[in-house]
């Protein structure tokens, strides 16, 4: 099997420890069940939540995912729309932020688990 890199990982959220094993239970295309992680990882047997609360951290990261959307948007409209009437902008900063929760949501969770849960990657632990 060839070795998954952690950045592949990442984007397919994948497990932190074998890289192969699925994060979530259900694809993203499936939005009205996208907030639903798995336990355990089918494949190597981690278990996610590596101490209760754990993902509570990734607010900090979902905040920041915000705060890069906001500021994304804002420079956006200005640019293209020649710095329109506020109501522009805020509905724009809002839809964009509103459109892009359940991506923020998986991806703080995926990169709490890869940057802060202290599991490393081990290519045999694949049962």
């Amino acid at each position: 099997m060839k070795d998954v890199s952690k950045l592949q990982a990442i984007l397919g959220t994948k497990c932190p420890r074998c890289r192969t094993g699925e994060i979530f239970k259900f694809p993203f295309s499936k939005l009205s069940r996208f907030t639903e992680t798995r336990d355990n990882c089918l494949v190597c047997g981690l278990k996610y939540e590596v101490e209760p609360g754990f993902f509570f951290g990734a607010m900090y990261i979902s905040y920041a995912f915000t705060v890069a959307i906001m500021i994304a948007a804002f420079v956006a409209v200005f640019v293209l729309g020649n710095d329109p009437p506020l109501w522009v902008y805020l509905v724009t900063i809002i839809t964009a932020n509103l459109l892009s929760v359940p991506l923020m949501f998986r991806y703080a969770r995926v990169l709490m688990l890869h940057w802060f849960s202290g599991v490393r990657y081990d290519p045999g632990a694949a049962r």
